[in-house]
Parts: structure tokens; sequence; C-alpha cells
């Protein structure tokens, strides 16, 4: 017979607390104790309320590896993000973290910076150190990152993307029609020539389909951007300035500028103001993503709003409901929303 485990970590100099003297103070058998810590779901709130009360009062710390024996479960989600600390993508991991924590799982951060072969080296790194499940951002990937996913025993799905095809399921906005949605909104203010500063779409298919989105409905109105007024760059406050000079530079001048993302937008807001360029009246500037920045600014920015919280809380039920085999499992489409402030307004009389 196996020798059993002690679920335990033991503070130096404390006298060692083990799960078997969790069971019995609590009155309960170990396996009691285990689905407790594994699968709190399973018991009563009563039953569940007494064992955490014992674990509390004797400071014991099951111990991970010990926990992932017995239930093959390490109780932890691994993600990764191009970026942790600004716009959609922040408000998405609190909300991620609030609803993982909520049943009982651990969230585990890797960011990528839009790098491909960095997020695949991640991607691995968090499957051995025994992830449960993975929540990736998008779908752009390598073949051998592919096929990496493919071979894996642990289910993933994809976040900010939404696309009822995908092999896995996705959580996120239509990102193509969020921003045709706003050439619609422009359009109906009298704008007939457009500029983009678009966020480079290298490893990063929601900057493609935002970009790809703007063309197509520009296309159903007989529009297009001139290709002097369609710029590409970084995620960058600094970026969206230089590509503003960039985009004005054409003759005739557009008389509105679409952004790809929120960063790009308050730099475009601040270089047209520094340029002298009156906004919205001769330009009119709008973004996508909406951080708290953008409503501060002097001049508030038109921009796309997504429930990104929405996101995250969704992306953290889903991967808990797959690990859990609950069926069917598919994505959802995360809505999205023009929130109309002071950067936009009829398009200049000629």
């Amino acid at each position: 017979m196996a020798r059993q485990t002690d679920q335990t970590q033991p503070p130096a100099g404390r006298k060692s607390t083990g799960l078997r003297q969790v069971a019995a103070i609590a009155g309960v058998s170990t396996a009691t104790v285990s689905r407790v810590l594994n699968s709190p779901d399973s018991v009563s709130e009563g039953l569940r309320t007494r064992v955490l009360m014992v674990i509390d009062q004797l400071g014991w710390v099951p111990n991970a590896a010990a926990r992932a024996l017995s239930s093959n479960r390490t109780g932890a989600v691994g993600a990764i993000f191009p970026a942790l600390g600004v716009g959609d993508f922040a408000r998405a991991i609190d909300a991620m973290q609030d609803a993982l924590a909520a049943r009982n799982y651990l969230l585990l951060l890797a960011r990528s910076r839009y790098d491909a072969e960095l997020e695949l080296v991640q991607a691995r790194k968090l499957v051995e150190r025994g992830v449960d499940g993975l929540i990736l951002v998008g779908r752009t990937r390598s073949a051998e990152y592919e096929q990496f996913l493919d071979r894996l025993s642990i289910p993933y799905l994809n976040a900010f993307v939404y696309d009822e095809t995908a092999p896995a399921p996705c959580v996120g906005p239509d990102n193509a029609r969020a921003m045709a949605e706003m050439v619609d909104y422009l359009v109906s203010l009298g704008h007939r020539r457009f500029g983009m500063i678009a966020q480079t779409v290298r490893n990063n298919d929601r900057a493609a389909a935002r970009r790809d989105g703007v063309r197509d409905a520009l296309a159903r109105y007989g529009l297009a951007i001139p290709p002097q007024s369609m710029v590409e760059g970084e995620w960058s406050i600094a970026e969206g300035r230089k590509l503003l000079r960039q985009a004005l530079a054409a003759e005739p001048r557009p008389t509105a500028i679409i952004c790809g993302n929120a960063l790009l937008a308050i730099g475009a807001v601040l270089e047209a103001t520094a340029m002298g360029v009156a906004v919205p009246g001769t330009l009119s500037i709008v973004g996508y993503d909406d951080t708290e920045m953008m409503s501060e600014l002097p001049i508030p920015i038109t921009t796309v709003r997504v429930a990104s919280d929405q996101v995250g809380q969704r992306a953290a039920d889903l991967i808990i409901d797959m690990l859990d085999g609950r069926a069917p499992v598919s994505g959802a489409r995360i809505p999205s929303e023009i929130v109309v402030r002071d950067t936009t307004g009829p398009a200049p009389l000629d």
C-alpha cells in the first residue's frame, strides 16, 4: 500500500499539524477535509465552515504538492497577457482573480509584451509548474505554439476575441464590429475624410480586426483611408503624438482620426492641442478601450468601451467549468459600447 503523504508544511519551530489532526478535531474523515480544500462546493456550508475554522485555529497550511497528488489538481490557473497594468487588461485581471478566488483557485500571471516566442516560453513554464488550465489573449500563434496547445492535457481558452469557429472557446468582444459601429457614428456626424492610428498587428489579431473593421465599414459608404493617413505603431502616448503628425500630413487633411487603443488616442489628443488643431471643431478623435485618463483629460475622449471586467469574470468561470467537465462549454461575445465625449463633433464645413 502506498504511504499517505501528510498535507502540511509546518512553520519552523512549531509542532507539526497535519491532515489527520484537522480531521480528528473537526470530527470528520480525512477525505472530507480533502473535499473541503479541493472541491468546496461538494460539501455543505456548515461542514465546510467547521473544517475551515479548525484549519484556521491550528494555523495549518496545506501542502500544494501533496494536494495535487491526491486530487490531480493544483488549484492554479495560468494566464498570459500582452501587458498587465493598462486599460482593459488591468480591469480584466482584477475581475479574473476575484472570480477564481471565489471558486478556490489561484491566478498565476505572465506577460508576453506581444512577443510570440516569449509567450510560448511562458506557456510552457506555466504548464511545467502544474497549472490546471490556461487563459490566453487572442488567437495569433505560431505553428509550434498551436502544436503545443493541441498536445496539452489541460483546457485553455482565448480571451479578448470572439470567434465561434475557433477550436477553443473565445470570450471577448467582436473587435471588428465594435470599430465598424464607431465608423457608423462618425459618418452620421458628416465625416468623409478619415485617418487611422492603428496599433501594430504583429502578434495581435485584435488590432488587425479593429483595422479591418474600420476599412470594411468605410467601404460600405464608398470611403477609404488614404495610405498616408493610415499609420501604425506601438502602444504608447508618445507614439500617438508622433503618428498624429504623420496622419495629418496628408492633403486634404482628415476630419476624423480613429485610434486603435487608449494610449494612442490620448497621445493624438495631446498632440492636436499642442499643434493648435481644434478638437473637435477641426478634427474629431476617437479611441478604443476606456481608461480613467481618457475621461479626465481637458478634452475627454470619445471611445469604444469594452466590458473588460466581464471578459475576466467569464473567462475565469468558463475555464473552471471546463476543468469540472461541465457541458456544453461554449465561448461568449462580450458587449462593447460607444462612449461619446468631447473629442467628436460634426465634420467641419469645407
